[in-house]
């Protein structure tokens, strides 16, 4: 039996629809070569029905980040606050490099837009709102790592302040990778991280030049 959407399912599922072809468009040729036109056409819809759930190819951007960082908040966060923080931090800091093929594209657009919002002040709200909902479990992440190690941040330097840096660390070596792709791998990556994160806590690993949390677990 066929069931009948509402109007708001039918609406909430065209503007879905056009959010999957538009990530797939971005994905593929970039943001800037990407048309309104192309994504319409991609998704089976007109171009007004993509102006009538956007207000613009930005807006369409944007609610293409959201939903990833909505994927990423409900279905992996949830397991590595299980698996616990050291866990965390290694997923994330080797997990772009190993999943290179399948996040190139979107890495590359994502390096793209965030240049566009950085011209564009009225852009940078948003997007430093939806990139500080991404950033903040791993904040919690460093309280419960400082914590599981009987160790305390610097009275002036907060959580969040060291997901910034870790953070742009990654996020730089992910750019570096994309043009010379044999200069890093993912032990480079989480041996980086790990001393960032060292050296930030006070951990005596750090002053001894160990690479790793203080029981390496390896690569997962």
């Amino acid at each position: 039996m066929t069931v009948r959407l509402s109007r708001a399912e039918r609406r909430e599922q065209t503007r879905q629809e056009l959010v999957t072809a538009a990530e797939a468009c971005f994905v593929t040729r970039g943001f800037h070569a990407t048309s309104v036109d192309q994504v319409a056409e991609r998704a089976g819809y007109t171009k007004g029905a993509v102006y009538s759930n956007f207000a613009s190819k930005e807006d369409l951007f944007f609610a293409v980040y959201e939903r990833r960082v909505e994927q990423t908040l409900t279905e992996v966060v949830p397991s590595l606050r299980q698996a616990g923080a050291e866990h965390a931090f290694d997923w994330l800091a080797t997990g772009t490099i190993e999943r290179r093929d399948r996040d190139d594209g979107w890495l590359a657009v994502f390096f793209e837009f965030w240049a566009h919002a950085l011209r564009h002040p009225e852009l940078r709200e948003r997007f430093a709102a939806i990139h500080a909902r991404f950033l903040e479990p791993l904040a919690e992440a460093v309280r419960a790592l400082a914590e599981d190690r009987g160790l305390a941040l610097p009275a002036d330097v907060t959580a969040g302040q060291v997901v910034l840096a870790w953070n742009a660390m990654e996020v730089g070596l992910g750019l570096e990778r994309l043009t010379q792709p044999q200069a890093m791998d993912g032990v480079m990556a989480r041996r980086l991280g790990w001393l960032l994160l060292n050296a930030v806590l006070g951990a005596p690993e750090a002053l001894a030049g160990s690479n790793g949390p203080p029981q390496d677990r390896g690569i997962r």
